[in-house]
């Protein structure tokens, strides 16, 4: 097989990149910024994803990943040639009920790729967490160091399922390795959703940190508190990130299980990889 990745040098692209190297998958890192590649091998091919360039860089693929918005998936399509197979990766962001730019970039690729009837899938990754410089879990963790109460909406009794990204990586490669007919969507997420105080409390215990001490708030006083958390010793809480944790955020992985052999770690087995060994790639 041989792999064409867009996006190669983002959190998740890095993560894939060094999995096909490790499995002897020949890849083709498509990226914007030369200077942004971390790897002397393979050489990348470089192709903004709104320039005439990606469809010299896609010429001769037959098994295509992207890993960047899936609000390009249009313009890769179009750059791609006729017979390739696609994984793309979206976000479940699609189901929030506060719609913003991001969630509605997601359903508009969805509905290009699903109308273009090209073979593949479209990956929808909850909050991933665990790759090499993200800032959910590691944000959260800064913040319990730095308060000694935690506020949230409700007491935190929203649901949330958050991948680890090793298990977003197998899902990749495991798709990969899959011959679709049709375009199709799977959501990836963790094995079981948890309330956001639960998730708090195990990122604190994972941290060797104190447990938190959840206050219950108003989610219109949580909001108006917002703009405090721009002072300089305190993570920055955006008001969008407040409203979202008033939302249910629990999946059925079922159709992942059953299409891609999906079987993702446990939270306390993730979060010990974040905090307890080096960061995966």
């Amino acid at each position: 097989m041989q792999a064409h990745v867009i996006g190669a040098n983002g959190r998740s692209g890095a993560a894939l990149t060094h999995a096909l190297l490790a499995r002897g998958t020949a890849l083709i890192p498509i990226i914007r910024n030369p200077a942004a590649w971390f790897l002397h091998h393979p050489t990348p091919r470089i192709a903004a994803i709104e320039s005439p360039a990606l469809s010299e860089a896609l010429h001769d693929a037959t098994n295509i990943v992207s890993c960047a918005h899936a609000r390009h998936i249009p313009a890769i399509l179009a750059a791609s040639p006729p017979g390739a197979q696609f994984v793309f990766l979206g976000s479940t962001r699609k189901y929030t009920r506060w719609p913003d730019a991001h969630g509605d970039g997601v359903l508009a690729g969805e509905r290009a790729f699903l109308a273009a009837n090209c073979p593949g899938v479209l990956l929808h990754p909850t909050m991933i967490y665990g790759a090499q410089g993200e800032d959910n879990v590691q944000r959260l963790a800064a913040l319990l160091r730095r308060l000694p109460i935690i506020p949230l909406p409700a007491g935190g009794r929203a649901l949330v399922q958050p991948v680890h990204q090793r298990d977003l990586t197998a899902a990749i490669l495991a798709a990969l390795d899959t011959t679709w007919s049709t375009p199709e969507t799977l959501v990836i997420a963790g094995p079981t959703p948890l309330p956001y105080a639960g998730f708090t409390r195990a990122i604190a215990r994972a941290a060797h940190l104190k447990p938190p001490r959840i206050v219950p708030i108003p989610p219109a006083l949580l909001l108006a508190l917002a703009p405090l958390t721009r002072l300089p010793f305190l993570p920055t809480i955006r008001t969008a990130e407040i409203r979202r944790l008033l939302e249910d955020k629990a999946f059925d992985i079922t159709p992942a299980r059953a299409k891609l052999g999906f079987t993702p770690m446990s939270l306390d087995a993730g979060l010990a990889l974040t905090f307890g060994a080096p960061p995966c790639p």
